[in-house]
């Protein structure tokens, strides 16, 4: 994996590839340290300390929301507009067909739709964060010129960093959205290790042994189970075209175990987040249903028991979810059967696809249930302990890792593609 990093920057295009990568992101850090006025440092601290879902929405916005800067929302309006869209691809077949049938066009407007359903998101989300943040203190009172004007520039904020996340994306050298909250959770990494020798104490020795050796059992149950695949065979049929025989070769389909990735762990976030936004935003017709929603929000996700079970249940669902999306049995069938090949011992067509599906479904519950297993499994160890930063840290080091792996991915890829056309290095 190194040696594919220093071999990359030997060559001309994927380095461009990297640096570009690499001042998109530095551009977005430095917006992230602009601070919308009138905030309230010890306040924000505090509210941070008292509410795990604010911390998981800092991994959102990239490490922007610690400060309340102008990127405080993060890319947070865009995942959950694209998970609203990709719901709506299972209950109207407009959407399904655009999605699924229309090609790389189709695809194109349905990411257009996203995007224009990410301003309004922004904007609610703005205003309920804002509420929030005002209710406890740590802004002051706005008028409602002010208010405008602070939803108006955090919205732009959240555009501007979807934006800059499809421009990394564009260079395929992994997901510019996950890459953006890679670069927030290292950026972030250097203070959270100052604060750990900070608060050190030689009662808490065996609590940080049990979480070093968490991390490393976290890093290498992800990368086990990243790079863990299924390799169903396909032989091709020979074909007799003048003096010549084509096919007759046998390869291998390889179903991945976790084929959605770090995407499950994103998706739960953004869900576990939407109540809170929810009571904020039924402010704006009624201040005591919103004190009475966010009570209610209080009560259910500040009980670790229901949390974890919630959160586990929404990782392994949105993890069959993402697999359904990504992986279509039927045009992989389709596929297979128009290039002469088959599944041994299956017939072509239905059958194929009935086998496919069948793989998919067993290899998937496991990788669901171990992300799933592996997302909580910090947050156990917290209900233990009682050191809060511990599931942040487990949630964090999970997206870390497997965002890495697929940095690693492409990047191996690009450079094999490469050794085929015969560019030397």
């Amino acid at each position: 994996m190194i040696g594919n990093f220093f071999k990359a920057f030997t060559v001309p295009e994927i380095r461009n590839k990297i640096l570009a990568i690499a001042g998109l992101i530095i551009g977005f850090r430095l917006l992230a340290t602009i601070p919308i006025p009138g905030v309230d440092l010890a306040s924000l601290q505090q509210l941070f300390g008292s509410n795990q879902l604010l911390g998981f929405l800092n991994l959102f916005s990239g490490g922007g929301l610690s400060n309340l800067s102008i990127m405080m929302l993060g890319v947070g309006p865009y995942i959950t507009a694209t998970i609203i869209m990709q719901l709506l691809t299972m209950i109207s077949p407009r959407i399904k067909e655009i999605y699924y049938e229309s090609g790389a066009a189709g695809r194109a407007k349905f990411n257009q739709i996203s995007r224009y359903l990410t301003v309004p998101l922004a904007a609610l989300q703005g205003f309920g964060f804002l509420n929030l943040l005002r209710s406890q203190g740590v802004l002051p009172e706005m008028t409602a010129i002010g208010l405008i004007e602070n939803i108006v520039i955090i919205t732009a904020g959240s555009l501007v960093l979807t934006w800059i996340g499809e421009l990394i994306s564009e260079y395929k050298i992994g997901n510019g959205i996950s890459i953006i909250i890679f670069a927030g959770i290292v950026a972030a990494l250097p203070g959270t290790v100052r604060n750990l020798f900070a608060t050190y104490s030689p009662e808490l020795l065996q609590t940080y042994i049990v979480f070093a050796l968490l991390a490393v059992v976290i890093i290498a149950g992800v990368v086990f189970v990243s790079e863990g695949e299924r390799k169903v065979p396909v032989t091709y049929a020979k074909r007799v075209r003048g003096n010549k025989v084509y096919g007759g070769a046998t390869s291998y389909l390889p179903l991945k175990v976790n084929q959605a990735g770090v995407i499950p762990i994103i998706f739960a976030i953004s869900i576990l987040l939407f109540p809170q936004f929810v009571a904020q935003i039924a402010a704006l017709f009624s201040p005591d249903l919103s004190l009475t929603l966010q009570n209610w929000v209080n009560i259910v996700f500040n009980n670790q028991i229901i949390y974890i079970l919630f959160y586990f249940l929404l990782v392994v669902v949105f993890t069959y979810f993402y697999t359904a999306i990504t992986f279509n049995p039927e045009e992989i069938s389709k596929s297979l059967q128009q290039s002469g090949g088959f599944v041994p011992g299956i017939r072509p067509g239905q059958p194929t696809t009935d086998f496919l599906k069948s793989t998919t479904g067993r290899i998937t519950l496991f990788g669901a249930i171990f992300l799933g297993v592996v997302a909580v499994l910090p947050n156990i160890v917290q209900l233990f302990t009682g050191v809060q930063a511990f599931a942040l840290g487990g949630t964090a080091l999970l997206i870390v890792v497997a965002v890495a792996l697929e940095i690693a991915r492409q990047i191996s890829s690009q450079l094999t593609v490469r050794e085929y056309e015969g560019i030397g290095y």
